[in-house]
């Protein structure tokens, strides 16, 4: 087993706990932790920990007040992005911006059920 320190742990806040493992293991290749759904879950895929804190967790409590939630997103690298974007075009996901490339590649944003961005990124070669 794989101890805390060998992850990056981040946590989304959502508000279906199991909607949340469905679509991170179903889509975007996580394996289920542990679930103490509807409560919490933690889904991992190589070094990223996803922490998934429903309503009922003591990670959904309030963000203190002058905090904004910002732009922060988890970051996956792809192999291919077309053929990323077919596939979850293809599972009946919504993507939330257009393939924005620069000089480190090309990416894309999408949401989980509960709003938080994903980026999927791919390299320049």
């Amino acid at each position: 087993m794989t101890t805390h320190d060998e992850f990056a742990s981040v946590r989304y806040v959502v508000d279906d706990v199991q909607a949340a493992v469905d679509f991170y293991t179903t889509h975007l290749g996580f394996t289920l932790r542990f679930s103490a759904a509807p409560a919490f879950a933690d889904v991992v895929r190589g070094p990223l920990r996803l922490l998934l804190s429903g309503p009922a967790s003591s990670g959904a409590r309030a963000t203190p007040s002058g905090v904004g939630a910002g732009r922060n997103r988890i970051h996956l690298i792809v192999e291919d992005l077309d053929t990323e974007i077919e596939r979850l075009r293809d599972a009946g996901l919504a993507f939330h911006s257009d393939v924005v490339s620069g000089p480190g590649g090309r990416q894309i944003l999408l949401t989980d059920p509960a709003g938080n961005l994903i980026e999927l990124f791919e390299p320049a070669r």
